[in-house]
C-alpha cells in the first residue's frame, strides 16, 4: 500500500481483490473531497456498485440512492441517483484526466455532480476542464482494472466499503 500523507484526505475503498488508495485533492475541489468524505463517514458508499465501466476509459460508481446492491437495488436504476444533499458547484481545475484521477460524474449541467465518481483507465484528457478532478489513486490500479466491464454489467462488482484513512484503526 502507498504512504499515506494526509489521513484526513484519503480514501480507502475495499474492493473484492484488495484496497485502492485515493489520495484527494482538497486544494483543488474542497466541496467534491467533503461530499465524498461525508457520504464515506456515513457509510452509504457501502455496497454500491460499479455501474458503468467502459474498457479503457472509466469506472463509474456512486450512486447512494439506487446503487446499494444490499438494500432495494435494481440495476437498471443505479446511476440515475445521488445522495440526499443538494448537488455541487464544478470545481473545473487544469489538473488533467490521467489515469487513476477520479471524476466527478454529472449531467449535461455542470453544477449538477453530488456522489456519483468514475475512475479514469487511460488518460482522457477529451474530459479536462468539464468534469471536476478531486483524486487520484495512489495505491490499487491493478485491482480498478480487474473491475466487471459494462454498461450496465451483468453482474456488477461493488465498493465494499469506503473510509477515510483518517478513521480507520
Amino acid at each position: 500500500m502507498a504512504e499515506i500523507k494526509d489521513p484526513e484526505n484519503t480514501v480507502i475503498i475495499t474492493l473484492k481483490d484488495g484496497e485502492v488508495v485515493i489520495e484527494m485533492l482538497n486544494d483543488i475541489a474542497p466541496l467534491h473531497v467533503e461530499r465524498m468524505k461525508t457520504l464515506a463517514r456515513e457509510k452509504a458508499y457501502d455496497n454500491v456498485c460499479f455501474h458503468r465501466v467502459i474498457d479503457g476509459f472509466m469506472a463509474q460508481t456512486g450512486d447512494v440512492a439506487n446503487g446499494n446492491m444490499e438494500k432495494d437495488f435494481n440495476l437498471r436504476r443505479a446511476g440515475t441517483g445521488g445522495s440526499e444533499y443538494p448537488d455541487l458547484t464544478q470545481e473545473f481545475s487544469g489538473i488533467p484526466h490521467d489515469r487513476g484521477t477520479i471524476g466527478a460524474a454529472r449531467s449535461s449541467n455542470p453544477n449538477s455532480a453530488n456522489s456519483q465518481f468514475f475512475i479514469n483507465f487511460s488518460d482522457n484528457h477529451f474530459l479536462n476542464r468539464q468534469y471536476t478532478v478531486y483524486g487520484r489513486v495512489i495505491s490499487g490500479m491493478d485491482l480498478v482494472d480487474k473491475i466487471t466491464k459494462g454498461e450496465p454489467p451483468a453482474n456488477p462488482d461493488r465498493m465494499i466499503t469506503v473510509r477515510v484513512a483518517a478513521d480507520v484503526q
